[in-house]
């Protein structure tokens, strides 16, 4: 996924009101920002961060720049828009690039199933059971080289689990695509810490056949790219009791 326009470099001054953000510009200039993330943001939101933007002329926007990236001091990245990783997913299978779903041509986005839900993904193929596929975005840092997921509470997340775990009784496949948007990252595990009840959710989904993947990205300040697989932190993550 490339960006449409080339971003331009800034300082982070601050994020609120979810969807707003103040930046200084290389040129001394502080204008506003969307933030295309309306959740917490942990370890993302910080001042002084260097973060890029998306410049537009679009005369039905209100606000010019769109934040796109943080650039960390040690030379990593991180996309913070939560729409780009189903941009990302849908090249990569358009592309056959993920192998665990390469066999499969047709893909569908926005798919209505389950109770009043869109799935991300309906993947079909003559001879093979349908694919259900949910994407979620992770940016969540807080040890070593673990991504995390989620970083704030998702009652949402929850419920689309519930569903795939529908979908294989019902005699599908559904797979959980977790894509983490860092360079940083080299292998992923759940916050139950932040969220038990989404934990649990995982847990049982998991062992009711729901098919769990992690991919990373490659980013840089032209795209955002699928990347490698990342291992799952498979251990039980709450105690059902």
């Amino acid at each position: 996924m490339r960006f449409q326009t080339p971003l331009v470099p800034g300082h982070l001054i601050r994020r609120y009101n979810r969807f707003l953000s103040d930046v200084r510009l290389e040129n001394g200039d502080v204008i506003k920002a969307h933030c295309p993330n309306p959740g917490s943001m942990m370890g993302l939101k910080d001042e002084g961060l260097k973060v890029w933007l998306e410049p537009n002329d679009d005369p039905k926007k209100k606000l010019k720049y769109g934040w796109r990236l943080v650039e960390f001091e040690n030379g990593h990245w991180s996309g913070i828009d939560t729409s780009v990783p189903n941009r990302v997913v849908k090249e990569a299978l358009l592309a056959r690039q993920i192998t665990e779903l390469s066999d499969y041509h047709t893909v569908r986005p926005e798919v209505r199933y389950g109770e009043n839900s869109r799935i991300d993904f309906l993947l079909t193929q003559a001879g093979l059971p349908d694919v259900y596929v949910e994407v979620k975005n992770v940016h969540l840092l807080r040890q070593d080289d673990w991504a995390e997921f989620p970083d704030s509470v998702t009652t949402r997340g929850a419920k689309h689990l519930a569903e795939l775990t529908n979908m294989v009784s019902e005699g599908h496949r559904a797979v959980m695509l977790y894509l983490v948007q860092r360079t940083d990252c080299a292998r992923f595990k759940l916050a139950p810490d932040l969220d038990p009840g989404y934990a649990l959710a995982f847990d049982k989904a998991r062992a009711a056949g729901v098919q769990m993947l992690c991919y990373d990205t490659r980013i840089d300040v032209t795209s955002v790219r699928l990347g490698r697989t990342l291992p799952i932190d498979t251990a039980q993550q709450v105690n059902a009791d």
